[in-house]
């Protein structure tokens, strides 16, 4: 008997049909069945499953005489199915790599409960995906619970592709799903409200697929009308459950806006049926009204609901109008009041800071902030940040503004000094006599700046000519490297002097600070910690690509080692965490360090990096710890961003093209072997050149004090190093 039995309908999608059962023959877990059932589809479904289960044993085909639908498809399959588990998927959507690994380990965890929630991900036509904006709901949950407890979770899309059943479950109770539109409805409302044990998994299971055309629901047709039935059903259902009944004001409310949002919806009802949905809408609504409820916009008629939808668009387009106005006169307002306070001579020892796009402390401009306060208390540093947020997250005594407030305005009209690792906004105007310190965010190994311009699919999005003009304002470029100092030279073609100071943030990692991170996060003494921090990609919309199973790979480092990972930092609020990485942390298998603010703490905590092509491995050679490059897919990655040099050939330590020979030099060893650690060193001498841990005084003393001070203590530089950039 499989663990898991999948149920895939299948009517006119010959073209996404591969790519379906692709997603599920190739999950790690195979322990499972695939119940695929054609319904009567007159394209080529019937031969791709036919083809599929002549191969895999696992496949079982079920040919319908004549189309009926998908939810009667669904049941068609329902006998067939002898798994522990069902899950229902449609055949152009697909499961996300170790999905079902995933539902399976949290369902042993969670003692087999009767329906298992998972997340999911709308991925569009054009290439974006997006993640359920409730995920929330299902982190929050832990353990089992029954609908009244968690009813939040009835918030969720009640469709059926998001969850996984117990068999037993679905039998004892003689759920099926009804003919129509909508089936879902009177499926999963019964389900939900009927399940003694639910449990979660805040894992992206399903990338729920947004086709440009084809969907059924997106279809103009009277066949919407079925809402009312499915409504009808579950109030059956309902009311035939004495114990239910607390349910009823719930799902009227449910299924009016469920109702109002199909009309709402402009390619779902032919024009002269919307009066008619509505009128059958306000007669259902009416007819199962709990006593006292408010029957709303449904207790008039349709007439005055159109003139109400009429008014709400036209407010929200004149609030639109509105909106642009008042920013308009907003920065009217802004430059009048910089002008004002541009005639007052500049505050000689006001220096403003920011970070990572005014996110906080953070990075180099955290490391000068905290050397000035130490070195010239009488500077007075004041940080921007974004948000109130951001604000609440700053420690005891520092002193910020919000970014675009009056009080901003003020200061960046008088500041002399302004410290940042990524460009101001445009609106602020450059004064004669101010110094902008631009510390950048790392040795660069993939191109950046106007190195982009040959590279369109990097650069999407991204405003070259308007990141150059804002370049303009740079009166000193920190450099760590002679290597950084030609990039930045050419990457950035403005009037700017290179300042050789080294990387301010890196002075930690070269004298050895604390760090808490391993006791924050329970990572016992005595184990060594393997941080994998791979970088995003640009050959792919959204930038994230699972390179390793991550799962596979702590398991692989075996006991008495820890797995910490942490993501690049424009992925921390995308849908890469929930790919399976934040379901991994919560079971301990692995540590997500993607969220914390400061990544030389996470460095220090950890004996030897994994990496793609981050530049965190130009950082972390301070240490003078072992570095692993994972480098298997280097030719997709250097053909869509482009690479200074080749990191493959002038390694930090051992390269792996492959998982396969990543797990081996685990295992084998080798990652910390002699030729790892001369590899290492010659890394070292090129690339942390001018780091000897007195970087942020450095810059300090020199730029903000106009003090001399000694040139950095350089590491000699390995034989035959070259200061050249590899050729574009």
């Amino acid at each position: 008997m499989p663990r898991l039995s999948v149920i895939i309908p299948c009517f006119m999608v010959q073209g996404f049909l591969r790519e379906c059962l692709d997603s599920v023959l190739e999950q790690s877990l195979h322990d499972i069945e695939v119940i695929a059932v054609d319904d009567r589809s007159p394209d080529g479904c019937g031969a791709i499953l036919d083809e599929y289960a002549a191969r895999d044993p696992r496949v079982k085909v079920l040919h319908l005489p004549e189309n009926v639908g998908l939810g009667r498809a669904r049941n068609a399959g329902l006998p067939h199915a002898t798994g522990d588990f069902l899950l229902f998927l449609d055949s152009d959507d697909t499961l996300t790599p170790g999905a079902l690994r995933a539902i399976a380990d949290r369902l042993a965890e969670t003692g087999d409960p009767d329906v298992l929630v998972f997340d999911y991900a709308r991925t569009y036509w054009w290439g974006g995906t997006r993640r359920n904006a409730l995920a929330e709901v299902l982190s929050s949950a832990d353990g089992v619970f029954t609908a009244a407890e968690r009813p939040e979770v009835l918030d969720l899309l009640m469709v059926v592709w998001n969850k996984a059943y117990r068999r037993g479950f679905v039998e004892e109770n003689g759920f099926q799903f009804p003919p129509g539109y909508y089936e879902d409805t009177p499926w999963t409302f019964p389900v939900m409200l009927s399940a003694a044990r639910i449990a979660t998994l805040d894992r992206i299971c399903l990338n729920y697929r947004q086709r440009r055309q084809g969907n059924i629901l997106s279809t103009t047709s009277r066949k919407h009308f079925d809402v009312h039935e499915q409504y009808k059903r579950v109030f059956a259902f309902v009311d035939a459950r004495p114990e239910l009944a607390g349910w009823r004001p719930y799902l009227h409310r449910k299924m009016g806006e469920h109702c109002l949002d199909i009309l709402a919806k402009p390619d779902r009802l032919p024009p002269a049926a919307r009066g008619e949905f509505f009128q059958r809408t306000a007669e259902l609504y009416r007819a199962f009204r709990p006593e006292g409820a408010d029957l709303g916009v449904l207790g008039g008629s349709y007439a005055s609901y159109r003139l109400r939808e009429r008014a709400g668009r036209a407010g929200r387009a004149g609030g639109r109008q509105a909106l642009r106005v008042r920013r308009a006169a907003g920065a009217r307002a802004r430059r009048a009041l910089t002008g004002l306070h541009g005639l007052r001579p500049l505050d000689e020892e006001l220096v403003l800071y920011s970070a990572a796009s005014h996110q906080g402390l953070r990075g180099d401009p955290a490391a000068v902030y905290r050397a000035a306060r130490e070195i010239a208390p009488g500077l007075r540093g004041v940080w921007v940040v974004r948000d109130a947020e951001v604000a609440a997250e700053l420690p005891a005594g520092v002193e910020h503004v919000l970014l675009d407030s009056p009080q901003y305005l003020r200061l960046t009209a008088r500041a002399k000094f302004f410290v940042n690792d990524v460009n101001w906004p445009g609106t602020l105007v450059k004064r004669p006599g101010s110094v902008h310190v631009h510390t950048h965010r790392g040795t660069p190994l993939k191109y950046v700046g106007a190195d982009l311009l040959g590279k369109p699919g990097a650069r999407l999005g991204f405003d070259v000519p308007q990141m150059l003009r804002r370049a303009d304002r740079w009166d000193h470029s920190l450099v760590a490297n002679r290597h950084s100092e030609l990039v930045w030279e050419r990457a950035y073609p403005c009037h700017f002097a290179s300042a050789r100071t080294g990387s301010p943030r890196n002075d930690v990692l070269v004298t050895g600070g604390p760090t808490d991170f391993r006791a924050r996060h329970g990572i016992p003494a005595d184990h060594t910690v393997v941080l994998y921090a791979p970088t995003r990609r640009d050959y792919v919309r959204g930038g994230h690509v699972d390179r390793i199973d991550l799962a596979q790979f702590a398991a692989d480092l075996g006991e008495g080692h820890t797995l910490v990972v942490r993501l690049h930092p424009g992925l921390a609020t995308g849908p890469a965490r929930g790919m399976g990485l934040a379901e991994l942390h919560r079971r301990g298998i692995v540590v997500d360090a993607t969220g914390e603010p400061h990544a030389e703490e996470v460095m220090l905590a950890s004996d030897a990096l994994v990496t793609d092509y981050s530049s965190l491995m130009f950082d972390y050679a301070n240490l003078d710890r072992p570095i692993v490059v994972h480098a298997d897919d280097w030719a997709a990655y250097t053909a869509s961003r482009g690479a200074y040099l080749d990191i493959t050939a002038e390694a930090p330590g051992h390269v792996s093209r492959s998982y396969r020979e990543l797990a081996w030099l685990f295992a084998s060893g080798s990652w910390r072997d002699e030729e790892s650690a001369r590899l290492r060193a010659d890394f070292r001498c090129r690339f942390c050149e001018f780091d000897d841990g007195r970087a942020a005084e450095r810059v300090v003393r020199t730029l903000l004090l106009g003090e001399s001070t000694p040139e950095p203590t350089r590491v000699p530089g390995p034989a035959g190093a070259r200061d050249l950039l590899a050729s574009t």
